[in-house]
This record gives C-alpha cells, sequence and structure tokens, in this order.
C-alpha cells in the first residue's frame, strides 16, 4: 500500500517539476487531469465502487460505471497527459483521442476480467480466478464467457474507429488497442 502511495505521489512531483507543455497552463491542466484520474472521482472512487459491490449483482451500465473509474481513468489520463506534452490538437482530434482512452480503458477491463477467468497464476503474473474466489462482478460473471468476448471484439473495433480519422499519428495507439486484446486468450 505504501508502495502505490509513493508511486502516485511521485507521479505529481514528476509532472510539476519537469516543463512537459509548453505553456504553464497546459501543465496545470495535466495536474489537474492526473488528480481527477486517481482521486474520488477515478481510480479511488471507482475502487470504492468495487468493493462496496463484492457480491452485489450490478447491471452493464453500473459495472462500466465503476471500471471507467476505476483503471480506465488512469488508462485515459494517461493516453490525454501523453497528448498534452506535444502541439495542441484540435478539437475534434481531442474529443476523438478523448473517446478512444474511454473505450480502451473497458476494453482493457473486460480483457482483464476474462483472462481472469480463464488463465493460469503464472501467465498472469497474478493470482488467478481471484475475482470469482472474492464474488466481484466482472464482466465474465455478468454476460458470460463468450459475451464476453464479444464485448472485447466490439471494443476493440469501436477504439480502432475512434484512432482512424487521427491517422498515422495514432499508430502507437493502435498497436496498444491490438496488444491489449492478444494478452492470451
Amino acid at each position: 500500500m505504501l508502495v502505490g502511495d509513493a508511486l502516485q505521489s511521485l507521479a505529481f512531483q514528476l509532472l510539476a517539476a519537469h516543463p512537459l507543455a509548453g505553456d504553464p497552463t497546459r501543465q496545470l491542466e495535466m495536474l489537474r487531469l492526473l488528480a481527477q484520474a486517481a482521486g474520488s472521482r477515478g481510480m479511488a472512487g471507482g475502487q470504492a465502487i468495487d468493493l462496496a459491490a463484492v457480491g452485489q449483482p450490478l447491471s452493464l451500465a453500473e459495472l462500466e460505471f465503476m471500471h471507467i473509474r476505476k483503471t480506465g481513468a488512469l488508462i485515459r489520463a494517461a493516453v490525454l497527459l501523453g497528448a498534452a506534452c506535444g502541439e495542441q490538437l484540435a478539437e475534434a482530434d481531442a474529443t476523438r483521442l478523448d473517446h478512444y482512452a474511454k473505450i480502451v480503458g473497458l476494453l482493457f477491463q473486460v480483457v482483464d476480467d476474462i483472462l481472469d477467468s480463464e488463465s493460469d497464476t503464472a501467465t498472469l503474473g497474478k493470482t488467478a480466478g481471484k475475482d470469482a474466489a472474492h464474488n466481484k462482478p466482472t464482466y465474465v460473471s455478468l454476460l458470460g464467457l463468450s459475451q464476453a468476448r464479444t464485448k472485447a471484439a466490439e471494443l476493440h473495433g469501436t477504439a480502432r474507429e475512434a484512432l482512424a480519422a487521427l491517422g498515422d499519428k495514432s499508430g502507437r495507439l493502435a498497436d496498444l488497442t491490438d496488444f491489449i486484446v492478444s494478452r492470451s486468450f
């Protein structure tokens, strides 16, 4: 727990100490984005929902709400912070990138739930089957394995569509999206 706290503080320290954006106002916006992604409207809030949901049935909308905040908020922040370090994007491109980031955060979680249900501990690098053992709501427990795979494929397609309009600038994000779905299932 302390390591996580220290790493989170280090992220803010590094973001505050190094000029990553050409404009101090943009740099301050980057700090705000990271704080929101880590706080009660992001990872911490999503984790609180996750803990409260153990043993409780959730709808698909509730599950997505939780994961958009939990893992999704930090993935979204990583994408948007990376973009903020470069040239200012046109508003339409920034909107597409934000949409991509939200979708890919959900995609990551759907794939993680699938892997948790069908992979072994050695492959995962964490205890396999932990979600089911702790009666946590997952895409697999809600939709079943087949529909969770379908959901992952749909999210993958939507994420790739969002990037298509960005052209060659989005090559690494497209690769990342493909990697997320090919992690071993």
